[in-house]
């Protein structure tokens, strides 16, 4: 029997990983589609980072499929897509779960708290 850790496990293992200081100096280039996985309340509570779409980790499946009537235009197989939340882990298990809907460019960029630290630019929810 698996167990959250195992999903975790297996989460990290298949989706890379960058810094939150790469992928600050990734989004001031204007490159890919920063997405946050996060529940609307922990976004109220934090804001979330500039210009990201917000996809929380219980609906990825239904926004990323594009044959369900609440596919998210922003979720395309080939675009760069940078996954965040509010310490990585659902992020990860979001990012496995792309890659095995087809995903091509998925990488998770792990908490908010790190996004800030590195100097990242926000917006409020």
């Amino acid at each position: 029997m698996k167990s959250a850790q195992t999903y975790l496990d297996e989460a990290n293992a298949a989706v890379p990983k960058l810094t939150s200081e790469e992928a600050v100096k990734i989004h001031a280039a204007g490159g890919g589609v920063f997405v946050d996985v996060r529940d609307s309340s922990e976004i109220e509570k934090t804001g979330t980072i500039a210009g990201a779409v917000r996809i929380p980790r219980g609906f990825i499946e239904f926004a990323a499929d594009t044959e369900m009537g609440f596919h998210n235009e922003a979720l395309q197989k080939d675009a760069n897509i940078y996954l965040f939340c509010g310490l990585g882990g659902q992020a990860a298990l979001s990012g496995k779960t792309l890659i095995e809907m087809g995903y091509t460019a998925v990488t998770n960029i792990g908490g908010i708290g790190a996004w800030k630290e590195a100097g990242g630019p926000m917006e409020s929810a």
